[in-house]
């Protein structure tokens, strides 16, 4: 499976002011399967994905990389029909910090 999207509003800064509250408020409570906020450790991006042998693939910055599996939130539901990315650069590299699947439960 194949979704499309751009960035999500994970972080508001007034720039999303007609987002209803109640999407504004999932993107907020979003937490890795570890209890890290998603929202507070990077900003979360609508994205396409993949599933490849079973586990989640999805493209940043060009490149297609696996989502590990303790980044895969599967049961905060997701409001905005889209599969959600948050990740961070860290020392060069790309680290995923948590993803919600499109029909996440």
């Amino acid at each position: 499976m194949i979704a499309s999207g751009s960035t999500a509003f994970a972080v508001d800064r007034g720039q999303f002011e007609n987002v209803p509250e109640h999407i504004r408020s999932w993107f907020k409570a979003v937490r890795s399967p570890t209890g890290v906020p998603c929202c507070d450790i990077a900003d979360g991006h609508r994205t396409a994905y993949d599933v490849r042998g079973g586990a989640y693939w999805v493209p940043i910055e060009g490149e297609w990389m696996q989502v590990p599996e303790k980044a895969v939130v599967r049961d905060v539901g997701n409001p905005v029909g889209e599969a959600v990315v948050w990740y961070v650069r860290h020392g060069g590299n790309i680290i995923i910090n948590c993803f919600v699947p499109a029909d996440a439960a």
